[in-house]
Protein backbone atom coordinates (compact mmCIF):
# COMPACT_ATOMS: atom_id res chain seq x y z
CA UNK A 1 0.00 0.00 0.00
CA UNK A 2 3.14 2.46 0.74
CA UNK A 3 3.74 2.66 -2.97
CA UNK A 4 0.71 4.10 -3.89
CA UNK A 5 -0.34 7.63 -3.41
CA UNK A 6 -0.79 8.69 -0.17
CA UNK A 7 -4.51 8.06 1.94
CA UNK A 8 -6.58 11.05 2.18
CA UNK A 9 -10.02 9.56 2.13
CA UNK A 10 -11.33 6.57 3.97
CA UNK A 11 -14.66 4.26 3.75
CA UNK A 12 -15.20 1.78 5.98
CA UNK A 13 -17.55 -0.87 6.30
CA UNK A 14 -20.03 -0.80 9.70
CA UNK A 15 -20.93 -4.46 10.99
CA UNK A 16 -17.89 -6.37 11.11
CA UNK A 17 -15.96 -3.94 11.39
CA UNK A 18 -16.46 -1.39 13.74
CA UNK A 19 -19.30 -3.12 15.65
CA UNK A 20 -20.96 -6.52 16.53
CA UNK A 21 -24.43 -6.34 16.96
CA UNK A 22 -24.54 -3.67 19.96
CA UNK A 23 -20.88 -4.11 21.15
CA UNK A 24 -17.49 -1.95 19.78
CA UNK A 25 -15.36 -3.76 18.03
CA UNK A 26 -11.46 -3.33 19.94
CA UNK A 27 -9.64 -0.79 18.34
CA UNK A 28 -13.00 0.73 16.75
CA UNK A 29 -13.42 4.32 18.66
CA UNK A 30 -9.39 4.83 18.44
CA UNK A 31 -9.58 4.52 14.34
CA UNK A 32 -11.92 7.06 14.27
CA UNK A 33 -10.61 9.25 16.62
CA UNK A 34 -7.57 8.55 14.74
CA UNK A 35 -8.90 9.72 11.35
CA UNK A 36 -10.55 12.80 12.94
CA UNK A 37 -7.54 13.56 14.94
CA UNK A 38 -5.69 14.19 11.08
CA UNK A 39 -8.49 16.03 9.73
CA UNK A 40 -9.14 12.98 6.88
CA UNK A 41 -12.56 12.81 5.20
CA UNK A 42 -14.58 9.46 5.99
CA UNK A 43 -17.42 7.50 5.29
CA UNK A 44 -19.14 4.71 7.34
CA UNK A 45 -21.00 2.48 4.55
CA UNK A 46 -23.79 -0.27 5.68
CA UNK A 47 -26.16 -2.20 3.10
CA UNK A 48 -28.44 -1.78 5.79
CA UNK A 49 -31.12 0.32 5.29
CA UNK A 50 -33.69 -0.20 8.22
CA UNK A 51 -32.37 3.05 10.11
CA UNK A 52 -31.14 6.34 8.95
CA UNK A 53 -27.90 7.98 10.07
CA UNK A 54 -29.67 9.57 13.11
CA UNK A 55 -30.34 6.17 14.37
CA UNK A 56 -26.58 4.38 13.53
CA UNK A 57 -25.43 7.62 15.09
CA UNK A 58 -26.96 6.82 18.34
CA UNK A 59 -26.24 3.06 18.05
CA UNK A 60 -22.64 3.72 17.65
CA UNK A 61 -22.56 6.44 20.38
CA UNK A 62 -24.23 3.66 22.87
CA UNK A 63 -21.04 1.38 22.01
CA UNK A 64 -18.47 4.03 22.67
CA UNK A 65 -17.93 5.42 18.66
CA UNK A 66 -18.60 8.82 17.87
CA UNK A 67 -19.26 9.44 14.07
CA UNK A 68 -21.30 12.37 12.86
CA UNK A 69 -24.06 11.87 11.30
CA UNK A 70 -23.18 13.50 7.95
CA UNK A 71 -20.24 10.61 8.46
CA UNK A 72 -22.85 7.67 7.80
CA UNK A 73 -23.68 6.42 4.30
CA UNK A 74 -26.49 3.81 3.67
CA UNK A 75 -27.82 2.01 0.90
CA UNK A 76 -30.82 3.78 1.77
CA UNK A 77 -29.30 6.71 1.12
CA UNK A 78 -27.49 5.88 -2.28
CA UNK A 79 -30.87 4.15 -3.30
CA UNK A 80 -32.79 8.01 -2.78
CA UNK A 81 -29.56 9.63 -4.48
CA UNK A 82 -29.61 6.79 -7.46
CA UNK A 83 -33.48 7.49 -8.23
CA UNK A 84 -32.96 11.56 -8.05
CA UNK A 85 -30.52 10.75 -10.53
CA UNK A 86 -32.52 8.57 -12.66
CA UNK A 87 -36.28 9.82 -12.26
CA UNK A 88 -36.62 12.92 -10.26
CA UNK A 89 -39.46 13.48 -7.42
CA UNK A 90 -40.72 10.48 -8.95
CA UNK A 91 -42.96 7.87 -6.89
CA UNK A 92 -42.41 3.95 -5.11
CA UNK A 93 -44.36 1.75 -3.59
CA UNK A 94 -41.81 1.15 -0.48
CA UNK A 95 -41.04 -2.20 1.36
CA UNK A 96 -38.80 -0.93 4.19
CA UNK A 97 -38.67 0.77 6.86
CA UNK A 98 -37.26 4.74 8.26
CA UNK A 99 -34.04 4.65 6.94
CA UNK A 100 -35.71 3.75 3.10
CA UNK A 101 -38.64 5.88 3.45
CA UNK A 102 -37.22 8.72 5.11
CA UNK A 103 -34.12 8.93 2.35
CA UNK A 104 -36.90 9.07 -0.43
CA UNK A 105 -39.12 11.67 1.27
CA UNK A 106 -36.22 13.96 1.40
CA UNK A 107 -35.53 13.72 -2.74
CA UNK A 108 -39.13 14.95 -2.85
CA UNK A 109 -40.10 11.21 -3.70
CA UNK A 110 -43.92 10.37 -2.92
CA UNK A 111 -44.81 6.92 -1.69
CA UNK A 112 -48.05 5.78 -3.05
CA UNK A 113 -49.58 2.62 -4.32
CA UNK A 114 -50.95 3.46 -7.25
CA UNK A 115 -49.02 3.62 -10.95
CA UNK A 116 -45.62 3.93 -8.91
CA UNK A 117 -42.58 4.54 -11.58
CA UNK A 118 -40.97 2.16 -8.90
CA UNK A 119 -41.17 -0.94 -6.29
CA UNK A 120 -38.26 -0.45 -4.22
CA UNK A 121 -37.58 -3.13 -1.92
CA UNK A 122 -35.07 -2.38 1.19
CA UNK A 123 -34.85 -4.06 4.77
CA UNK A 124 -37.22 -4.53 7.05
CA UNK A 125 -38.03 -7.00 10.29
CA UNK A 126 -41.51 -7.52 9.57
CA UNK A 127 -41.92 -8.49 6.01
CA UNK A 128 -45.43 -8.87 5.33
CA UNK A 129 -46.97 -11.72 2.92
CA UNK A 130 -49.44 -9.11 1.22
CA UNK A 131 -47.00 -6.33 0.71
CA UNK A 132 -44.56 -8.69 -1.05
CA UNK A 133 -47.74 -9.51 -2.92
CA UNK A 134 -48.23 -5.97 -3.48
CA UNK A 135 -45.16 -5.31 -4.87
CA UNK A 136 -45.46 -8.45 -7.14
CA UNK A 137 -48.71 -7.35 -9.23
CA UNK A 138 -46.98 -4.06 -9.36
CA UNK A 139 -43.92 -4.80 -10.97
CA UNK A 140 -46.00 -7.15 -13.16
CA UNK A 141 -48.11 -4.34 -14.50
CA UNK A 142 -45.02 -2.30 -15.21
CA UNK A 143 -43.28 -0.90 -12.21
CA UNK A 144 -39.63 -0.67 -11.94
CA UNK A 145 -38.13 -3.15 -9.60
CA UNK A 146 -34.73 -1.51 -7.61
CA UNK A 147 -33.46 -3.20 -4.49
CA UNK A 148 -31.26 -1.85 -1.88
CA UNK A 149 -28.70 -4.39 -1.54
CA UNK A 150 -28.13 -7.88 -2.49
CA UNK A 151 -27.80 -9.47 0.70
CA UNK A 152 -29.21 -12.80 1.46
CA UNK A 153 -29.40 -12.98 4.97
CA UNK A 154 -29.08 -10.17 8.04
CA UNK A 155 -27.60 -10.54 12.05
CA UNK A 156 -29.99 -10.76 14.57
CA UNK A 157 -28.47 -11.80 18.25
CA UNK A 158 -31.43 -15.15 17.75
CA UNK A 159 -29.19 -15.75 14.16
CA UNK A 160 -29.84 -14.95 10.98
CA UNK A 161 -32.85 -13.48 9.62
CA UNK A 162 -33.84 -12.98 5.67
CA UNK A 163 -32.66 -9.88 4.27
CA UNK A 164 -33.76 -8.41 1.03
CA UNK A 165 -31.29 -10.39 -1.85
CA UNK A 166 -34.01 -13.47 -0.21
CA UNK A 167 -37.25 -11.57 -0.76
CA UNK A 168 -36.03 -9.61 -4.19
CA UNK A 169 -35.01 -13.48 -4.71
CA UNK A 170 -39.01 -14.45 -4.14
CA UNK A 171 -40.11 -11.66 -6.40
CA UNK A 172 -37.82 -12.52 -9.23
CA UNK A 173 -39.17 -15.86 -9.16
CA UNK A 174 -42.96 -14.80 -9.45
CA UNK A 175 -42.66 -12.01 -11.65
CA UNK A 176 -39.19 -13.08 -13.69
CA UNK A 177 -38.19 -9.44 -13.65
CA UNK A 178 -34.52 -9.07 -11.54
CA UNK A 179 -34.16 -5.62 -9.56
CA UNK A 180 -31.16 -3.04 -9.77
CA UNK A 181 -28.99 -3.33 -6.74
CA UNK A 182 -27.67 0.13 -5.52
CA UNK A 183 -25.83 -1.39 -2.63
CA UNK A 184 -22.35 -2.86 -2.43
CA UNK A 185 -21.29 -4.68 -4.29
CA UNK A 186 -21.98 -2.35 -6.93
CA UNK A 187 -19.58 0.27 -7.16
CA UNK A 188 -22.18 2.77 -7.34
CA UNK A 189 -22.33 2.87 -3.60
CA UNK A 190 -18.75 3.62 -3.51
CA UNK A 191 -18.50 5.88 -6.04
CA UNK A 192 -21.79 8.07 -4.02
CA UNK A 193 -19.76 7.94 -1.48
CA UNK A 194 -16.39 9.31 -3.26
CA UNK A 195 -18.76 11.73 -4.11
CA UNK A 196 -20.46 12.92 -1.02
CA UNK A 197 -16.88 13.08 0.68
CA UNK A 198 -14.98 14.80 -2.61
CA UNK A 199 -12.81 11.80 -2.68
CA UNK A 200 -10.51 10.05 -5.37
CA UNK A 201 -10.19 6.35 -6.17
CA UNK A 202 -6.42 6.96 -6.13
CA UNK A 203 -6.00 7.94 -2.85
CA UNK A 204 -9.56 6.47 -0.99
CA UNK A 205 -8.87 3.02 1.17
CA UNK A 206 -12.14 0.36 1.64
CA UNK A 207 -11.86 -1.71 5.04
CA UNK A 208 -14.22 -4.59 4.61
CA UNK A 209 -14.97 -7.94 6.50
CA UNK A 210 -16.77 -9.20 3.42
CA UNK A 211 -14.80 -10.54 0.18
CA UNK A 212 -18.17 -10.84 -2.02
CA UNK A 213 -19.07 -7.03 -1.34
CA UNK A 214 -16.66 -5.04 0.48
CA UNK A 215 -13.43 -6.24 -0.97
CA UNK A 216 -14.63 -6.58 -4.86
CA UNK A 217 -16.13 -3.63 -4.73
CA UNK A 218 -13.79 -1.13 -3.44
CA UNK A 219 -12.12 -3.40 -6.26
CA UNK A 220 -14.21 -2.40 -8.79
CA UNK A 221 -14.28 1.09 -8.21
CA UNK A 222 -10.47 1.32 -8.01
CA UNK A 223 -9.97 1.86 -4.74
CA UNK A 224 -7.28 -0.02 -2.19
CA UNK A 225 -8.70 -2.22 0.30
CA UNK A 226 -8.30 -4.05 3.42
CA UNK A 227 -9.73 -6.95 4.82
CA UNK A 228 -10.05 -6.90 8.27
CA UNK A 229 -10.68 -10.47 9.64
CA UNK A 230 -13.30 -9.40 12.69
CA UNK A 231 -16.55 -10.24 10.95
CA UNK A 232 -17.99 -12.50 7.77
CA UNK A 233 -14.62 -13.57 6.16
CA UNK A 234 -12.45 -15.85 7.35
CA UNK A 235 -8.28 -16.11 7.17
CA UNK A 236 -9.24 -19.68 4.95
CA UNK A 237 -11.47 -18.28 2.86
CA UNK A 238 -9.62 -15.81 1.34
CA UNK A 239 -7.76 -17.79 -1.07
CA UNK A 240 -10.77 -19.08 -2.75
CA UNK A 241 -11.47 -15.91 -4.38
CA UNK A 242 -10.11 -14.84 -7.44
CA UNK A 243 -9.35 -11.51 -6.12
CA UNK A 244 -7.42 -10.10 -3.31
CA UNK A 245 -7.89 -6.88 -0.82
CA UNK A 246 -4.59 -5.10 -0.61
CA UNK A 247 -3.91 -6.03 2.79
CA UNK A 248 -5.62 -8.45 5.17
CA UNK A 249 -5.15 -7.90 8.97
CA UNK A 250 -7.00 -9.37 12.24
CA UNK A 251 -9.19 -6.26 13.15
CA UNK A 252 -9.86 -2.28 13.00
CA UNK A 253 -7.29 -1.84 15.77
CA UNK A 254 -4.62 -3.12 13.04
CA UNK A 255 -5.42 0.03 11.16
CA UNK A 256 -5.14 2.49 13.46
CA UNK A 257 -1.49 2.84 12.63
CA UNK A 258 -1.96 3.26 9.01
CA UNK A 259 -3.73 6.36 9.22
CA UNK A 260 -1.08 7.88 9.96
CA UNK A 261 1.76 6.11 7.38
CA UNK A 262 -0.37 6.16 4.61
CA UNK A 263 -0.62 9.90 4.65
Amino acid sequence: MSEHKPVDTWLTDMDGVLVHEERAIPGASEFIAALQASGKKFLVLTNNSIFTPRDLRARLLAAGIDIPERSIWTSALATAQFLDDQRPRGTAYVIGEAGLTTALHEIGYVLTERDPDYVVLGETRTYSFEAITRAIRLIAEGARFIATNPDPTGPSQEGPLPATGSVAALITRATGVAPYFVGKPNPLMMRSALNRIEGHSETTVMIGDRMDTDIISGLEAGLRSVLVLSGSTGEHEVERFPYRPTRVVQSIADVVPLVTALS
